[in-house]
């Protein structure tokens, strides 16, 4: 493909996911999870840290401005927006898939600007894992990244016009990436999820932290269908599972998953603290960002990610959470059709609304 026809790819891309948040959000599989409320359990907002370790770094906030777009003149501003943002904010930021870029270099500024407006941050490159270990080092050295994400995207490729019908090589590939990577690796989806299967594969292979990226966000069917001329694969929007059924469905045993981040259809402050308490670290926002972008630009941006914080604090006080890993003791009810999913895939989901029965009771303080 022409350099040209790449940034038209890119822009198509921004376009047709921006136009997926038209209408504001839409329902999703975080509303079949709730909190159980206990009047009594809660604590002083002033006492919570929402800090996480994240791939060998402090993060001051569990959620971070994940991978969207790069490659155009239109994407260069996008990008130079969210990074001024991060940097305002201490969010994490990842770029968007570098491929692009590595094949060529006039493309690159538009993913270099994330660096250059936020020197000092946590910031992720991201390529395809189809890419060589020369590529894996040339992206992670373009943007200075203090990780990479590596993303799977074999549906995506399915759709898409110009896309690769050839996945065998995925493993070997990514094994190779692994053994060259002189920072830390997150393997991700592109929004279809990653199965108890997946995790368990990804261990195997060396993989410390994953990505279960799910449905309910931007669906890469369409935004692919939508560029097909025929528009003759619409029958597979919806394909995956989402970011919570990927949480419930992970390994628990020791060292038969990564780590987990978890994304796809973050919506709002709860949406991110449900995703903790099903076992993320951190939790990833792409197109609930990119609207406020889109809209508003960088100062836009910041005052909704301020107003995240101050709103995920409270959360946790209410819920008696000093920090995000205590959310996973807190009792949530999963029902609808991500209870169904866990019921087929034989995952006893009640234990999870029974959490803190294992928690002492607050008493009266005897001297």
């Amino acid at each position: 493909m022409s350099s040209e026809g790449a940034a038209a790819r890119k822009d198509d891309h921004l376009r047709l996911a921006a136009g997926q948040q038209e209408g504001g959000p839409r329902r999703n599989a975080f509303d079949d999870v709730a909190f159980v409320h206990h009047a009594l359990a809660g604590i002083d907002a002033a006492g919570v840290d929402l800090g996480v370790e994240v791939a060998g770094a402090h993060w001051p906030l569990p959620f971070y401005i994940n991978a969207m777009t790069g490659g155009s003149a239109r994407t260069a501003q996008v990008n130079r927006d969210l990074a001024v943002a991060a940097r305002e904010t201490g969010v994490a930021i990842a770029s968007g898939s570098m491929s692009v870029a590595l094949d060529d270099p006039a493309a690159l500024p538009s993913f270099q600007v994330i660096r250059d407006e936020n020197p000092g941050g946590f910031v992720m490159a991201n390529i395809g894992v189809e890419r060589s270990a020369d590529d894996a080092r040339r992206a992670v050295a373009a943007l200075g990244a203090d990780a990479l994400q590596v993303h799977l995207n074999s549906m995506q490729e399915t759709v898409m016009p110009e896309g690769s019908r050839a996945f065998s090589s995925w493993p070997a590939s990514l094994e190779a990436i692994l053994d060259a990577a002189e920072v830390p690796v997150i393997v991700k989806e592109v929004g279809f999820g990653l199965s108890r299967r997946t995790l368990h594969t990804l261990a195997a292979l060396g993989v410390a932290w994953a990505d279960v990226s799910g449905t309910g966000g931007t669906d890469f069917v369409r935004v692919e269908n939508d560029r097909r001329a025929a528009g003759d694969l619409d029958y597979l929007v919806g394909w995956g599972q989402s970011a919570v059924a990927s949480l419930i469905d992970a390994p628990r045993d020791p060292g038969a998953s990564p780590a987990l981040l978890g994304s796809g259809g973050v919506r709002t402050p709860l949406d991110v603290a449900r995703a903790l308490a099903l076992g993320a670290r951190g939790v990833g926002v792409s197109g609930s960002f990119l609207a406020v972008v889109l809209d508003g630009g960088a100062e836009a941006l910041i005052e909704r990610i301020t107003t995240w914080r101050e709103h995920l604090t409270a959360l946790l006080a209410v819920l008696g959470a000093h920090d995000p890993a205590a959310l996973q003791a807190c009792d949530v009810v999963v029902t609808g059709g991500t209870a169904q999913f866990a019921g087929a895939r034989g995952i006893d989901v009640t234990p999870l609304a029974r959490r803190s029965d294992a928690l002492p009771l607050p008493g009266r303080s005897r001297s």
